[in-house]
């Protein structure tokens, strides 16, 4: 069984979680475009992909625009109330739902949905409650990771004409 949504946060799953600030007060976040077929493999499925993160930024924004991301909600701190809200809107329940986090803030989500996904490089309590295995930290492409081992290999496959 797929999922009928593919939620994520970004700061240690998208980037390794680091911060970058010149003295120019600009702030910069290098993400792994490798991410961004796990976007394409979901959308060739029809899946919708949302980003829910607990920081507010243009960079998130820009990203999320350019990879046409279906939900973008910044600066949350209910994770569980906003991915609620969005089952409720697509008549679906979190059990159809995959979610990858890597912090506080994900723990009441990572335990509600039906596939949950934990960087290798989240603290070891947070990785418990991953019901998918991963082995990429974040920034190295775990998002990609995470779609294609929900997917499978055959499923992949198919969507790029093996």
């Amino acid at each position: 069984m797929l999922p009928k949504l593919i939620l994520t946060d970004i700061d240690g799953v998208w980037t390794d979680g680091g911060m970058y600030y010149d003295q120019t007060d600009n702030e910069w976040k290098r993400f792994n475009t490798s991410d961004s077929a796990g976007v394409l493999f979901a959308h060739r499925l029809n899946i919708p992909v949302g980003i829910i993160t607990g920081e507010e930024t243009q960079i998130v924004a820009r990203r999320a625009k350019k990879l046409h991301i279906d939900y973008l909600h910044q600066n949350v701190r209910d994770k569980l109330s906003v991915a609620t809200s969005i089952c409720e809107e697509m008549g679906i329940t979190l059990k159809e739902v995959a979610y990858i986090g890597d912090d506080i803030g994900d723990i009441n989500l990572l335990k509600e949905v039906g596939f949950a996904g934990v960087p290798a490089s989240a603290p070891d309590y947070i990785r418990a409650l991953g019901k998918v295995p991963l082995t990429k930290k974040g920034g190295e492409g775990v998002f990609r990771e995470f779609v294609e081992a929900i997917f499978g290999e055959e499923k992949i496959k198919e969507l790029l004409g093996l």
